[in-house]
């Protein structure tokens, strides 16, 4: 966007007490290789215990005058100080505010009726008398719209781009080789584990892979536990098939993401339920064919792609009749027509109707 517009970047650098994060062991970590272009402002960032931070944002966006907020919603955690920029726009010059749902709900934040009730009560605060809202499809826009009573007219859909930023398809057998793997095959879960993502689904379904595909096949799963950690350490330690599971817990480093989907000959999504899935998006991106479920935004966000073949949520036959047919293909598919500069011309129209 900064190649057409002024921009400018409030960052938040720390959500919550870092002890109550479920992701601790990577905070302050250099996990990211993006970096900001020289030519945009970034203040970063603010703090949610640390009222200088929020001064020194009043006077950033004092210095900037933004003419519109594009205000990124994916957790609670962000809600104060969402609400805190939205207060220094009220009495500063005004600018548009726009939310962008990453998110309907959190399922962690709304089974915890303290987190629960403080969303819903800033959440309402936050939502109450802005200009716009943007959801990734036309499923999060009904939710959206249904669950915070908002007019749908003021509701806009905007695909989310590709994650194409990891780098090169590598030769699949060097990447299993640098990986340790010494099977034919690599079935790949991949980011964060959540009860949500349905990975013991997964799990049941590898077991009963027929025999012949089983014994050359490893199923990795890649990902920081965040949810049911005995759990699932628990399944994988009684399972039949223990020996051909590979488990990686750890939050993995951009310059990691290439070597993991360079491996992988199928990619599963078992998700219980969704509105995006950043993982999809670097699935497609890799070309690689992924099994996912036939739930929420990824309904749409994946229909567009060859290399797209939908389960019904929580099914454990449907992935194990599916993955047999995709192995061994070596087939590539052509990812989606979701490049950025498509998405940021979607946003300018819409800043510029405004």
């Amino acid at each position: 966007m900064s190649a057409e517009k002024d921009v400018s970047v409030v960052c938040f650098r720390q959500l919550l007490p870092t002890f109550l994060f479920p992701g601790k062991s990577h905070v302050g970590k250099d996990i990211s290789d993006l970096s900001f272009s020289p030519e945009i402002s970034v203040f970063d960032g603010m703090d949610y215990n640390n009222p200088l931070t929020w001064v020194r944002a009043y006077n950033f966006i004092q210095l900037h005058k933004p003419d519109v907020i594009v205000l990124q919603w994916w957790t609670s955690s962000v809600a104060h100080m969402h609400l805190l920029l939205k207060f220094f726009a009220s009495v500063l010059n005004k600018p548009k505010i726009i939310i962008e749902f990453h998110e309907v709900v959190d399922p962690f934040e709304e089974s915890v009726l303290p987190i629960r009730l403080y969303s819903k009560i800033t959440g309402k605060l936050l939502r109450k008398n802005l200009d716009a809202y943007i959801t990734h499809s036309e499923s999060d826009k009904k939710l959206v719209a249904e669950r915070y009573s908002i007019a749908p007219e003021n509701i806009h859909v905007i695909p989310h781009g590709l994650y194409d930023q990891y780098g090169n398809v590598l030769d699949s057998k060097e990447a299993k080789k640098t990986l340790s793997i010494k099977e034919e095959f690599v079935i790949l879960s991949f980011g964060l584990i959540r009860k949500y993502k349905g990975i013991p689904y997964l799990i049941r379904a590898f077991e009963q892979l027929p025999a012949e595909i089983l014994e050359k096949t490893r199923l990795l799963i890649v990902g920081e536990i965040w949810e049911d950690r005995k759990e699932l350490l628990d399944q994988i330690e009684v399972s039949s098939c223990s020996d051909r599971i590979t488990l990686v817990d750890e939050y993995v480093p951009d310059e990691k993401v290439s070597l993991y989907f360079s491996a992988a000959d199928v990619v599963v999504l078992p998700y219980l339920r969704a509105s995006q899935s950043g993982i999809a998006h670097i699935a497609m991106s890799f070309g690689k064919p992924v099994v996912v479920s036939e739930v929420g935004g990824l309904k749409e966000s994946m229909a567009g792609y060859e290399g797209t073949f939908f389960v019904p949520p929580g099914d454990v036959e449907s992935i194990r009749q599916t993955i047999p047919n995709l192995l061994g293909k070596n087939e590539r598919y052509e990812a989606p027509d979701q490049k950025w500069d498509k998405i940021i011309n979607s946003y300018i129209e819409l800043i510029q109707s405004m």
